[in-house]
């Protein structure tokens, strides 16, 4: 959760949640069976790396950094820039070099995830660049490949459908599928630790940050997917991450924009927020990521859990009896800087039970100040050396020290491979929840609606994948026997952009509307009556948040696909067209668009032909 381009979900509605929370509460963990743990590695040896590094070594090794580029040793000029303007070094090798740093995240932004192999080459690049130091280390190096709307990896990659889509699915070999491919695809190209899978349970249609990043909102079911993803992750060799604890699926906030609360009792919390995680560690779960958030029922102090010892050392470590890595979210969100200065959290993220502290806007100034804190005694280098030992023993498990390398082959043999990209196919299939059918428009007959017009919502194409959605469903269509042509109307289409759209659609037998969460006063709303209103069969296909069928009533058909990516407007297009049934159920509740308090469709809910 680093990049606020993935952060908001565009939706200004703020329907009441009691409803959703009076179905929830009574719902209990059913803790899934994971696999055990792997065999203990051998501490001592690694106490022994621990004795040997100098103070400064230790205190790198406690950071995840962001560097820019594509490569570790050469980067473009504009990388080389901009690490000197906001890391003071040039490359990833003298980030290395001059810090130490344990961990390194890769994203698109920063130039790191151009395609596969130049991955692999980076991989390899940083781990040279640190092994060759004096008592150099292997790096464990991260990302963000949550799929569905939020991935930093991208095509040729293998893309899989977003949470929530695999919540509408509701399998477990699916979701454990899953984290076994990604997982496999993500090692070849040497990222050993994915800040994925989102444990925290939506049940705030309003939630501006998590949304289609849940799988849902019963906690039963999202705690049943954690675990299975974290079971297809790590038996791929990969550390999985369950985040963002203790819950942010209950805000009405954006953290890296603000500072959320989260208003449950201890109670409630322990019924809806803690299942999943509960179930990440039954399963075994290499690292768990913090939330930038408050909440006064677990810590009344006013600090986010991120810097909350009564939440991270008290409930996560004592209670849960967790004992892997915990990983801050980016430090570079408003959530964890809005009490303290960049300069005290990293020393408060450490004294409240953090392992790892993930991109700080200033390493520089958040190195320095941990170095501060130990020689000035706040923090002693015993709590760091638990820390240390603990990142040490993840490196340990992940073979990073009998194998840092990855090279070539295994990306050639691996990575968005024929097989791997028919099973995101096959898992998208079960996804796709049809919500309201009038009259049995669909499936759509080729014969009857031979020419078909695709508009709707374009946003950014995440993930990597071809884009824009529009030109997506209607290729998809095309290939399924239909003449289909896109027009792209925005996510605010203006009166004459409409006007444009009514008058393209009078020429066609059938039209695809592409919304994107739709409020009661977009302009998406008024786009949709008015294709109606031309007499044409529309049909409406939510690509991001499924609560738009709530604002419309008009449509006589309406899909969920839960994100814009590729594998999952295919997926839309095919379930459109019958060569495959529809066989997703709603994983959150939709309530009434003109009274919140209404459930209009429940969880559970979802059509067939």
């Amino acid at each position: 959760m680093h990049d606020t381009g993935t952060g908001s979900t565009g939706n200004t509605a703020h329907p009441s949640r009691r409803t959703v929370l009076a179905a929830m509460a009574g719902v209990t963990a059913a803790l899934a069976a994971g696999p055990a743990h792997a065999a203990a590695p051998d501490d001592s040896r690694l106490r022994a790396l621990v004795s040997r590094m100098t103070l400064e070594e230790k205190v790198g090794q406690l950071f995840v950094m962001r560097v820019y580029g594509h490569s570790a040793t050469a980067p473009d000029q504009a990388d080389i820039d901009a690490n000197l303007k906001e890391i003071g070094v040039r490359t990833a090798a003298e980030l290395l070099a001059k810090y130490r740093v344990g961990g390194i995240i890769y994203f698109a932004w920063a130039h790191n995830t151009r395609e596969p192999h130049q991955i692999a080459d980076l991989s390899d690049g940083i781990q040279k660049a640190s092994l060759e130091l004096p008592r150099g280390l292997p790096v464990l190096i991260s990302t963000d490949q949550e799929h569905g709307i939020v991935a930093r990896v991208g095509k040729p990659a293998t893309l899989f459908p977003g949470a929530m889509a695999v919540g509408a699915g509701g399998s477990r070999s699916d979701a454990r599928a899953l984290g076994r491919i990604a997982g496999a695809e993500l090692r070849a190209m040497g990222i050993r630790q994915d800040y994925s899978p989102v444990a925290d349970v939506n049940v705030n249609p309003a939630n501006p940050v998590i949304g289609v990043r849940s799988f849902g909102a019963d906690p039963r079911a999202v705690s049943a997917l954690v675990a299975a993803e974290v079971a297809g992750y790590q038996g791929s060799g990969v550390a999985a991450t369950a985040k963002h604890f203790p819950g942010h699926g209950d805000t009405n906030v954006d953290s890296h924009t603000g500072f959320p609360t989260i208003t449950h009792s201890r109670e409630l919390w322990e019924k809806l927020d803690a299942p999943p995680f509960r179930a990440a560690i039954a399963a075994g779960i290499d690292s768990i990521m913090t939330a930038h958030l408050m909440v006064p029922a677990l810590d009344d102090s006013g600090d986010p859990a991120t810097l909350s010892r009564p939440i991270l050392t008290g409930i996560l470590r004592e209670r849960l009896g967790y004992d892997g890595v915990v990983v801050t979210d980016s430090l570079g969100m408003e959530g964890v800087r809005s009490k303290y200065g960049d300069a005290r959290v990293p020393v408060l993220a450490l004294k409240a039970g953090v392992d790892q502290l993930l991109n700080p806007p200033d390493l520089d100034l958040a190195w320095n100040a941990v170095l501060t804190a130990v020689r000035e005694g706040e923090l002693t280098e015993a709590r760091l050396d638990v820390s240390i030992l603990r990142v040490l023993r993840l490196k340990s498990k992940l073979g990073l020290f009998r194998s840092p390398y990855v090279g070539q082959g295994g990306v050639d043999r691996v990575v968005g491979t024929r097989a791997h990209l028919a099973a995101a196919d096959r898992i998208a299939e079960r996804t796709t929840t049809l919500l309201v059918n009038e009259g049995r428009l669909l499936p759509l007959s080729r014969r009857r609606y031979p020419k078909v017009l695709v508009v709707g919502a374009d946003p950014a194409s995440p993930s990597g994948t071809t884009g824009p959605p529009t030109g997506v469903l209607a290729g998809a269509l095309g290939e399924l026997g239909f003449t289909a042509t896109a027009l792209s109307t925005g996510t605010a289409p203006s009166a004459a952009t409409i006007a444009k759209a009514v008058e393209a659609a009078r020429g066609v037998d059938a039209v695809v509307a592409a919304t994107y969460n739709v409020t009661a006063g977009s302009a998406q709303k008024a786009l949709v009556e008015q294709l109606v209103a031309t007499g044409r069969p529309v049909v409406a296909v939510a690509i991001r948040n499924p609560y738009d069928v709530a604002q419309l009533p008009s449509a006589p058909a309406c899909l969920a696909a839960y994100s814009w990516t590729d594998v999952e407007l295919r997926s839309a297009a095919r379930v459109i067209a019958g060569r495959v049934k529809p066989r997703g159920k709603l994983p959150v509740p939709v309530q009434r668009a003109d009274d919140p308090e209404q459930v209009l469709y429940p969880v559970g809910y979802g059509l067939s032909y």
